[in-house]
């Protein structure tokens, strides 16, 4: 099983900006995009911030992927 980002479907369906975003958690548009991505994994204080925005759960920021299940 593999994490997966809902951080970019949850901002999208907030119709906050990401830039505005972006500088409440203090970072860049484009490590807000790798968090989005699942490239980078948001930290536990950012996140909780985040969540608080999107009026969501930290846990509502990711979900379990079963990816390759079969294998298992």
């Amino acid at each position: 099983m593999k994490i997966k980002s809902k951080i970019e479907e949850l901002i999208n369906d907030s119709g906050l900006q990401k830039k505005f975003i972006a500088n409440k958690l203090n970072v860049s548009v484009h490590q807000l995009r790798n968090y989005e991505t699942g490239k980078s994994l948001i930290p536990m204080d950012k996140a909780f911030i985040l969540a608080e925005l999107l009026r969501k759960k930290v846990d509502d920021l990711y979900e379990w992927s079963k990816e390759n299940e079969d294998q298992v």
